[in-house]
C-alpha cells in the first residue's frame, strides 16, 4: 500500500465509535455541524499491520490474563534505535498507561509532598494537575517568545528556582506542547546541566517525538549526563493515534530511579499492557515505518497550507512557528476578544479548537489547533474561522 497524499485525504469517519474527539464534541455542543479541531487525536485510518495484528488478537477468541514479555520491550527499544538513534535496553523500560500516568507516578516517586516541580507554561493542561493532584507546589517558569516567534527556556530563571530550593524536579515537555518547539541540543544540554547542578530529577514527556519536521528528535536520554537525573516517557499512542488502547512507556536509565517508580506503580496498584494494546503497540514499533513516514510529509502539507492561509485571510491572527507536532498554537490577543468571547465566535462558526487557558494563564488570548486531519476537513474549519477571526 502506498501512504501517499491520497490515502490521508480519504481520512475515516470516526462518528459513532464513541469517539471523544466527534461523539463527545456533538453531544456537549449540541451540534452535529461542529468540525473538530481540537483534542491531540488524528482523523486518518491507523496503519494496517495495527489493524492486522488487533485482528490476530480477536481470533483468538478469548482473552484472559496476559503477560507483557521481553518482544515488548525489544520492539520499543528498536524503533528509537531506528527512528533517533537512542539506545535503550530493555530493563530500562516499564509500561504504564499512559503518559499522564507516567507524569503523576514520577512526581509521587521523586519528589515529596510540599516539594515545588518547575514547569514551563504555556504547557499541556496535565503538568499542573500531575503537581497540584500529588500533593506538590507547582513552580512556573514560563517559556518566552523570541525574536522569530518561537518559544525559548529562560535558564536564568530556572536556575533561579533550583538554586534557591523553591523547585526540587522539573517537568518537561519535548517537543513542546502546545508552543510546538522542537528543542536543540544546545538547549538540552543546558538544562540537563542546571538539573545536575542542583540534583533535580527531569521528568520529559516525549510523546510528541516521531513529528519533528526539520531536523531531528533529541531525546533526553541522548544528552550526556542526563542518565544520573532523567526519566523519559514515550508511546506509540499520538504517532499512530492508538491512544484508546492505554499504553505507554516509562524510561529510565538509572536503577534506583526506575525502582522508584516501580514501586509506586506496585502501591497505587497500576498496572498496563492488555492483549490488544501489546500487540498493537508492537506492530506499531515494528511494521509502520512506511505509514509514519507519509503521515510526516501530509503533515507538514497541512502545515504549510494553515500558515499561508492564516497569514493572508487572518492576519490579525500569530501562528507560533511549528517545528514539532500536528497542534499549532494561535495567538489571536490580536483580535481584542475576552477568551470566552472568542471561543464562543468559533463555535458559532461551528469550529472547536482547544482553549488557551487549558495550558495555563499565558494561553490567555491563545487558542490551540489540530491540523492532524484530511485537507478538505483542514479547509472548511479554516474557512469558517475566517468568518469571525478574519
Amino acid at each position: 500500500m502506498v501512504f501517499d497524499k491520497a490515502y490521508f485525504d480519504a481520512g475515516v469517519c470516526r462518528v459513532g465509535t464513541q469517539c471523544e474527539k466527534w461523539d463527545g464534541m456533538i453531544a456537549a455542543s449540541g451540534d452535529s455541524e461542529m468540525i473538530p479541531m481540537w483534542v491531540a487525536d488524528m482523523d486518518f485510518p491507523s496503519a494496517p499491520a495495527i489493524r492486522e495484528a488487533l485482528s490476530g488478537v480477536l481470533d483468538w477468541g478469548t482473552w484472559g490474563y496476559t503477560i507483557s514479555g521481553e518482544a515488548d520491550a525489544k520492539a520499543l527499544c528498536s524503533f528509537w534505535a531506528r527512528r533517533h538513534g537512542l539506545a535503550i535496553e530493555p530493563a530500562q523500560v516499564l509500561m504504564s498507561p499512559c503518559v499522564v500516568t507516567g507524569l503523576r507516578l514520577a512526581v509521587r516517586a521523586l519528589t515529596k509532598p510540599g516539594d515545588g516541580v518547575m514547569i514551563n507554561p504555556p504547557v499541556y493542561g496535565p503538568f499542573f494537575g500531575s503537581v497540584k493532584g500529588n500533593e506538590r507546589t507547582l513552580v512556573e517558569s514560563p517559556l518566552r517568545p523570541g525574536e522569530d516567534g518561537r518559544y525559548q527556556l529562560d535558564l536564568a530563571d530556572m536556575e533561579g528556582k533550583l538554586a534557591s530550593g523553591e523547585a526540587k524536579a522539573v517537568m518537561f515537555c519535548s517537543p513542546h506542547n502546545p508552543c510546538g518547539r522542537a528543542w536543540s541540543r544546545e538547549e538540552l544540554t543546558a538544562l540537563v546541566a542546571l538539573c545536575r547542578k542542583y540534583g533535580a530529577p527531569l521528568i520529559c514527556d516525549e510523546i510528541h517525538a516521531d513529528f519533528v519536521f526539520e531536523g531531528e528528535h533529541h531525546s533526553i536520554l541522548s544528552i550526556e549526563g542526563a542518565d544520573e537525573i532523567a526519566v523519559m516517557l514515550c508511546a506509540a499512542s499520538k504517532t499512530f493515534n492508538v491512544a484508546g488502547l492505554q499504553q505507554s512507556s516509562i524510561v529510565c536509565r538509572n536503577a534506583a530511579m526506575l525502582e522508584a517508580i516501580r514501586a509506586e506503580m506496585d502501591g497505587a496498584g497500576v498496572k498496563a499492557g492488555n492483549a490488544f494494546a501489546l500487540a498493537a503497540t508492537r506492530a506499531a514499533y515494528t511494521d509502520c515505518d512506511a505509514w509514519l513516514d507519509g503521515l510526516k510529509a501530509y503533515l507538514v502539507g497541512n502545515r504549510d497550507y494553515a500558515m499561508d492561509y492564516i497569514a493572508k485571510n487572518m492576519p490579525r491572527v500569530k501562528v507560533t512557528p511549528l517545528d514539532a507536532t500536528y497542534l499549532m498554537w494561535l495567538d489571536c490577543r490580536a483580535l481584542g476578544l475576552e477568551q470566552q468571547a472568542l471561543l464562543d465566535a468559533l463555535a458559532a462558526a461551528h469550529v472547536k479548537v482547544n482553549d488557551g487557558l487549558f495550558f495555563g494563564e499565558l494561553g490567555r488570548g491563545f487558542i490551540r489547533l489540530n491540523i492532524g486531519c484530511p485537507r478538505s476537513q483542514l479547509e472548511r474549519a479554516l474557512a469558517q474561522m475566517k468568518t469571525v477571526l478574519g
